[in-house]
């Protein structure tokens, strides 16, 4: 089945920030399951080679250390990410005068993969997602502003709750261990996410 393309405006105001010669990052923003990656894939697919795509959950602590540090049960708080080195990695694409290689998050494995994302000096627009794009505390607050534009993406709860454990179970939760961790956990980020929607530069409905 071939994926279903952006909205065309969407498209419109992210080539917008492609201009060639020009480093922009534009980020995505957004309560876990709102669609954040979804969306931002298919924005640089459309964009045709203009952008690369390169999420925040790359950062997240390792397993092995967010056992040691007694944060494992709440992976995924804003604390279980290394804010400061995606700050850095974020000031060092907006430099662009050599390839960076960002991480990825390998969904089956939880675990973050380093090293797996090339970002060539010539492609000027970066696409990040995550969820704490908007958050102002501790580390986080160095992200906003190397983000030349945040939209906040905006899904119903419970639509949005029936997909998350869906996917965890697709990952290979089973279903009851789902429901408790996306009530227990990724709706309390969720909550916390939220707060950062006023400083959004434009909120997309998703459906």
């Amino acid at each position: 089945m071939t994926a279903q393309p952006p909205p065309p405006h969407l498209v419109d105001r992210a080539r917008a920030l492609a201009v060639p010669g020009r480093r922009r990052i534009l980020g995505l923003a957004g309560a876990p399951g709102a669609g954040k990656s979804t969306l931002a894939a298919r924005l640089v697919d459309a964009l045709d080679g203009l952008a690369v795509l390169v999420p925040m959950d790359g950062f997240h602590l390792a397993q092995a250390e967010l056992v040691r540090l007694g944060r494992a049960h709440r992976k995924g708080a804003p604390d279980t990410f290394d804010a400061a080195g995606y700050a850095a990695l974020l000031t060092r694409l907006r430099a662009a005068d050599a390839t960076a290689y960002a991480p990825a998050f390998d969904r089956a494995l939880e675990e973050p993969v380093a090293g797996s994302i090339p970002v060539a000096p010539g492609v000027p627009l970066v696409v990040t997602e995550g969820n704490y794009l908007l958050h102002d505390e501790g580390p986080w607050a160095q992200v906003r502003p190397l983000i030349d534009e945040v939209w906040f993406l905006e899904l119903d709860a419970e639509v949005r709750v029936r997909r998350l454990v869906d996917r965890h179970v697709r990952f290979g939760k089973e279903r009851p261990y789902a429901e408790r961790w996306v009530q227990d956990s990724d709706e309390a980020n969720a909550r916390l996410v939220a707060r950062g929607r006023g400083r959004a530069d434009l909120v997309v409905p998703m459906s």
